[in-house]
């Protein structure tokens, strides 16, 4: 083993140590990766950024923009309301929800996909009598097996493409192995596989359930908790399912106080309960929530609420009557629209990692943050001041239409009935004419990939079914980053030989030689790898193996690339391995350890199906 080759697998070990550690962003470490290459000589200088010219990386780019027209036309909620039946059986409405999520995601953005039906999902487990997640999981794993059937459904695929010596792989050569693995995958799901998934509430038809939310409320002048010890509220509390779990006096948080502790007027307690106990509980104790913001007297915080409030709907419908007044029966109309609604943060929320207070959410939105619900831990920070995380389920209230605003500018998908977009039939019709204009551009090879995109992301400006001011916002820039900075990493273990030697090693040590047995082991440490770090990271990774395998071997290469597409688009045991995954964790009330149990037979059956296809469409002697 030379120098160089020592220099790069060591990278490259420290690189996924610090994507399992999870601490840092994937786009920070892949950068650290692609420096510590450049500092040590492995990637050239100048050489350092080309990865942001790559034409999967400019793809990328792209085919986000294009979802996001999708999104903002209302085309995916048309196609929704035309496809998913309104009434019918679970069989027949569980397959076209997931039929419709794949369909949708070998065109589109995952994430985008899944946050758009994720309403329809929890609306039709309450239709069904499932729990959330019994529907929320299934499309969760749907929609990345729909991924893997398209050049653009996934950035792995794009990954793959650019390892393809000579021209790389057209839009549709993923589509017969990942037709077949997703047709498998959706099959198994509907009729057995949703039965695997835990109940972690009961699902009915009364609305959206989920995990305990976390929430504070404050013991008033004339609350009748005042003088009651904790465990005697407690007593009270038990008969609404809550419980108190801290008590903040004087800004100082008392965790698990002792059950023969008063409760004084200005205390907040901080309660576990689901949305109706919770609203029983305030009801028993006569206590208020405690509002984002200032404490104080009532009266006060509540006009300082309203008038938040009235600033911040000015700013989302500034319609005014013809001498530049607003109605007083629109006002009126608005002060009557305080609602309270649950949203999701999305991947790529700008609140992941802040706080209500951070984003000033009660006086530049006029909206308070009422309660937290995040599975696996309670939070310990107050609510104003707790940073939020992907996949958190957050109970807001305020005006209807600055909710709808802010989750469309915070990157958060609302868990109600949605009401974010009014479709337009022709925006919608013209930005699903742009996106399939670009594929055909793509697939008939008239234009690359990426120039075909670039071309239809143009189309889309001057169409205005994107607004130039949304472009840039749409795209998931770490994403980007990510990409772009470990396609150099990839091409130094290609250029030390590392990867070479690597393959021989697995190939000697572990197949012993054996083709098949090669292909099935590219195919397992790729979905290992895929469930515990990001799935393009991991094709990054595993395609200059993949190509030393195939020519320590000297068998087919394309074979071998389309085995690490399969398995990096397969990531179904944990919630980090996917961002569909994620999303699901808080509105599903999974834990970490839930996933394998629908996820594991679907990876088998991964392998059992594609590797057969894989070998009569892609045969290993080329």
């Amino acid at each position: 083993m030379t120098a160089d080759q020592s220099l790069i697998l060591g990278i490259l070990v420290l690189t996924m140590g610090l994507f399992l550690w999870g601490r840092l962003r994937h786009d920070v470490v892949a950068l650290a990766a692609l420096m510590a290459c450049v500092v040590t000589g492995l990637v050239p200088a100048a050489g350092a950024f080309d990865g942001f010219g790559h034409p999967a990386v400019i793809t990328v780019a792209c085919v986000l923009v294009l979802s996001r027209g999708l999104q903002n036309t209302g085309a995916v909620d048309l196609l929704t309301g035309a496809v998913i039946p309104q009434s019918g059986g679970r069989i027949v409405s569980m397959t076209m929800l997931l039929a419709l999520g794949a369909g949708l995601s070998a065109f589109m953005n995952n994430v985008g996909a899944m946050a758009l039906l994720m309403p329809v999902a929890v609306q039709l487990a309450g239709r069904l009598d499932l729990a959330p997640g019994q529907v929320l999981m299934p499309l969760a794993f749907g929609t990345i097996l729909g991924g893997m059937t398209t050049l653009v459904g996934t950035p792995p695929n794009l990954i793959v493409s650019g390892f393809r010596e000579g021209p790389g792989f057209a839009m549709f050569d993923f589509a017969p192995v990942g037709l077949a693995v997703a047709l498998a995958g959706i099959g198994f799901t509907v009729l057995l596989g949703w039965r695997f998934v835990p109940v972690r509430k009961s699902g009915g038809g009364d609305g959206f359930q989920t995990a305990a939310y976390l929430t504070e409320v404050r013991v008033g002048e004339k609350s009748k908790a005042v003088d009651m010890t904790l465990s005697k509220v407690e007593e009270t509390l038990e008969e609404a399912d809550a419980q108190i779990v801290a008590l903040v006096r004087n800004d100082v948080r008392l965790s698990a106080p002792r059950g023969n502790r008063k409760v004084r007027p200005g205390d907040v307690l901080v309660l576990e309960a689901d949305v109706e106990g919770l609203a029983e509980a305030l009801a028993k104790l006569d206590l208020k929530l405690e509002e984002e913001g200032p404490s104080g007297d009532g009266d006060a915080a509540e006009q300082d609420i309203e008038e938040a409030a009235e600033e911040a709907l000015e700013k989302v419908e500034p319609d005014t009557d013809g001498d530049g007044a607003k109605s007083d029966e629109d006002e009126k109309a608005r002060a009557d629209d305080i609602v309270l609604r649950e949203l999701a943060v999305l991947p790529g929320s700008s609140l992941h990692g802040r706080s209500a207070k951070d984003i000033l959410l009660r006086t530049r939105y006029g909206l308070n943050l009422l309660a937290v619900s995040r599975e696996g831990r309670r939070p310990r920070a107050r609510l104003r001041t707790l940073p939020l995380r992907t996949g958190d389920v957050l109970l807001m209230q305020g005006p209807a239409e600055v909710l709808t605003e802010f989750a469309a500018e915070r990157g958060c998908v609302p868990l109600a009935e949605r009401s974010l977009r009014i479709p337009d039939r022709r925006m919608a019709l013209t930005a699903a004419g742009i996106m399939a204009g670009a594929v055909a551009i793509a697939t008939a090879r008239i234009l690359p990939a990426a120039a075909a995109f670039a071309l239809a992301v143009l189309a889309s400006m001057i169409l205005r079914t994107v607004p130039p001011r949304q472009v840039y916002t749409a795209i998931d820039w770490p994403v980007i980053v990510l990409l772009a900075a470990l396609i150099p990493v990839a091409g130094a273990m290609e250029a030390t030989g590392a990867a070479a030697l690597v393959a021989e090693l697995m190939v000697e040590g572990v197949a012993r030689g054996h083709a098949i047995g090669a292909l099935v082991l590219i195919l397992v440490v790729t979905m290992f790898l895929s469930d515990v770090m990001n799935n393009a990271a991991t094709a990054a990774v595993m395609c200059p193996i993949a190509l030393g395998i195939a020519a320590t071997l000297g068998l087919n290469a394309d074979t071998f690339l389309m085995a690490v597409a399969i398995g990096a688009s397969c990531a179904f045991l944990t919630p980090i391995g996917h961002q569909n995954n994620t999303l699901i964790l808080g509105p599903g009330g999974f834990r970490f350890t839930d996933y394998w149990r629908l996820g594991l037979p679907i990876e088998i059956l991964v392998v059992a199906v594609g590797v057969p296809v894989l070998l009569v469409v892609w045969p290993l002697g080329g």
